[in-house]
């Protein structure tokens, strides 16, 4: 089936992609492995289905799918982390086949996977609506979709509502925060679905102080890393602030350190 979304949106989609290969993700998605197994853990997953990773990022979710005995394909449009996720598969001897393609226009046939899964990852699609609907168009009748994301009311969705004051989001892009609302995921799949529950969690990440938590993220996570790019010297300095103050205004007591809780929602369907 041939899918398509609009220029703007493709556009949108390019600039997006430059966002994520921008820094080194591989740093940050080492904190939020928890996540990946929470998103695997809702899937119950059987031994021997297939199961498709949308944005898998270096592969942690996929890589848990496969540990279950599943037959995982993974897709990210970001090359290098795919690598990433190759690398560590091979390591593995798990069997996971990796492909270079964008959430919203995926590359199988119509009911070609008993599981559809997705950590924090299709949140941050160009086109919430078509990646939805490829993401159900996929998996098959009375097959499940489990989407995690975070939640806009918890630190991510803080710390990316920091960034968007200091440079403001290209023309068409929604909050992929959105993606943390059940009405808003189940709004996005529609008919197409049916069962839809969900719960949130917290992960808890620990840092030496705010400020090691703010240089971070400024040097390696895509989002603030090509932010603070875009801005002259004073604005860098207003940004690390805004993030320090943020962690600060969320941190609690831990040995040696700080200790954040970072929100997000499991999202689980049954494809109709």
């Amino acid at each position: 089936m041939t899918t398509t979304i609009t220029p703007d949106l493709v556009s949108l989609r390019a600039k997006q992609q430059m966002v994520w290969s921008s820094g080194d993700y591989n740093r940050i998605a080492a904190l939020t492995v928890p996540v990946n197994e929470a998103t695997v853990a809702a899937a119950s997953i059987i031994p021997g289905e297939r199961v498709l990773d949308v944005a898998t990022g270096t592969g942690h979710s996929a890589l848990a799918a496969a540990r279950q005995g599943a037959a995982v394909t993974a897709i990210d449009y970001v090359p290098a982390l795919l690598d990433i996720g190759r690398h560590r598969a091979d390591a593995e001897h798990l069997d996971v086949d990796f492909i270079e393609a964008p959430a919203e226009i995926l590359p199988f046939g119509n009911a070609a996977f008993d599981v559809g899964i997705s950590t924090i990852g299709i949140m941050f699609a160009a086109d919430h609506e078509q990646a939805a609907r490829e993401l159900a168009r996929v998996v098959r009748p009375e097959g499940r979709i489990v989407v995690t994301s975070w939640t806009a009311g918890g630190f991510v969705g803080g710390m990316l509502a920091t960034v968007g004051k200091h440079v403001t989001p290209p023309p068409g892009a929604r909050p992929a925060t959105r993606w943390g609302d059940q009405d808003y995921v189940a709004e996005l799949f529609g008919n197409r679905v049916e069962s839809v529950r969900s719960r949130t969690a917290t992960l808890t990440v620990r840092f030496v102080d705010a400020a090691a938590f703010a240089d971070l993220f400024l040097g390696y996570y895509g989002p603030t890393f090509s932010a603070a790019s875009k801005l002259n010297d004073d604005g860098r300095g207003a940004l690390r602030a805004d993030l320090v103050a943020l962690a600060e205004s969320h941190q609690q007591p831990a040995s040696g350190g700080i200790a954040i809780d970072w929100e997000y929602r499991v999202v689980e369907a049954v494809r109709s």
